[in-house]
């Protein structure tokens, strides 16, 4: 008589828990618009949500630890006209925020370290360069203020935020971009498209490196990102309007690895992605479950663990960096789930009766040091990401020195707007002081990598 064998997996028993009802934060009205994006961006130190804004657009900032009833009246970031459709935090400095708005505007803020005291309404710089609403932002993984915004006028830019300018503009794509994001290293972008095709672009070229056409068959939205050896997952809908799974190899893009059907919801799937365990998090828009499957070598490849199920949907979803994560209690991801008037934290656990670190769970991660700067990447440099331990607990560092310099010229750029449009010897004179900043920060990053080479 056979056995079956049951592949062996230290993530077969990972299991998702709520947090108790006073670590939520209640109270808080989620913005209604229908757009698919997370709605919620999350780090070390704060969490961020999309909110209901009358007269424009605005989204909430609170630290980490104020949990329990919000008041109405809480401070929000209000400086957009139209609706907000996408946050997200810089990875590498905690306190800096970028917005997307229906308004064709993308801005980033900068955030005190205690949270919120008053509405902010003014940006650290305003990035005009769209022409229909911006609803896609990623930030680059290791080159220093990169970011990556994509638009309903089907055209992706990369900012160098320290300037205040677009560098680089994609316009590959024939129709709307449902999912743009970058790989491990930042040396490539990876689209999903209304006009059924996955690509992969050289962000410096802009030019196409390779393409699938129809990753799934059916008409509704597609989501694609980079999961570990440069491999894609996507997430879309079969012709009988299935939600299906799949994954790639960019090297092979004829046939798919692996094709899973998952069920007939209509909500969206959102993949986010561990790279040091693994893991894949489907969470559908609407859904009230969190689908979890590890990613390995061996057909079929994708690996179904578990689901988290609760009994109410969720709006949108935060995932919280490696480095936010709580080691000794064998944490291994969070989410930010939001309901229609709350964010409830949900933590997945490994099961494990020692307390002691546990190193086969926690290799070392990504952490917040930028491992390039803007200049030297939109240049050609790839710099891969800088690692650290979560032995002993990831302590936020202060803030980022090179920023503090970035930000006088920020607060140069935006209280002296209106004089320089009328004014040229402004424009030479802040010309000059870009050129200084430059050349500091190459200094900088000079001395940076001498003292690291010893």
């Amino acid at each position: 008589m056979s056995r079956k064998v049951v592949r062996s997996s230290k993530f077969r028993h990972v299991f998702g828990q709520a947090v108790k009802a006073d670590q939520c934060y209640d109270d808080i009205r989620i913005s209604q618009m229908t757009w698919d994006s997370n709605f919620c961006s999350v780090n070390p130190k704060f969490v961020a949500m999309i909110v209901d804004a009358s007269g424009g657009g605005a989204f909430i900032v609170l630290s980490l630890n104020k949990t329990g009833r919000i008041d109405m009246s809480s401070p929000t970031v209000c400086g957009h006209t139209g609706p907000v459709l996408d946050i997200e935090f810089c990875p590498h400095n905690d306190n800096i925020i970028a917005s997307g708005s229906e308004d064709c505007s993308v801005m980033i803020w900068e955030i005190p370290d205690g949270g919120l005291v008053t509405p902010l309404k003014d940006p650290v710089v305003k990035l005009d360069g769209h022409s229909k609403r911006v609803g896609i932002l990623s930030w680059h993984p290791t080159a220093h203020n990169v970011l990556m915004s994509a638009g309903c006028d089907n055209v992706i830019i990369l900012w160098n935020v320290a300037c205040g300018e677009s560098v680089l503009r994609i316009d590959s794509h024939s129709d709307l971009i449902y999912s743009a994001c970058w790989n491990r290293n930042g040396s490539q972008i990876l689209t999903a498209c209304k006009d059924k095709k996955l690509r992969i672009f050289d962000p410096r070229e802009g030019t196409v490196i390779c393409e699938k056409d129809k990753p799934h068959e059916g008409s509704r939205p597609v989501r694609a990102i980079f999961v570990s050896d440069g491999k894609i997952l996507t997430t879309g809908f079969s012709r009988m309007s299935e939600r299906q799974v799949a994954l790639w190899d960019p090297l092979n893009f004829g046939e798919a690895l692996t094709l899973q059907e998952l069920d007939t919801s209509s909500g969206v799937l959102l993949p986010f992605f561990d790279p040091d365990t693994g893991i894949v998090y489907l969470c559908g828009k609407g859904d009230s479950s969190i689908r979890y499957f590890e990613v390995t070598d061996e057909a079929p490849y994708v690996h179904y663990l578990s689901m988290y199920s609760s009994k109410e949907s969720q709006k949108g979803m935060g995932y919280m960096p490696k480095r936010g994560l709580e080691v000794n209690k064998c944490e291994i991801a969070r989410f930010y789930k939001l309901h229609e008037r709350k964010c409830e934290p949900i933590v997945m656990t490994v099961p494990r009766k020692s307390d002691l670190f546990q190193e086969d769970l926690y290799p070392d991660t990504i952490g917040p040091e930028p491992s390039v700067g803007a200049d030297e990447w939109f240049a050609g440099k790839d710099g891969e990401p800088i690692l650290i331990s979560l032995k002993d607990g990831f302590v936020a560092t202060t803030k980022n020195k090179e920023f503090k310099v970035i930000k006088s010229l920020m607060s140069t750029t935006s209280s002296s707007l209106s004089n320089r449009q009328s004014d040229s010897a402004d424009v030479h004179a802040l010309q000059n002081e870009v050129k200084k900043l430059r050349e500091m920060v190459q200094d900088l990053t000079k001395r940076v990598s001498e003292l690291e080479s010893k």
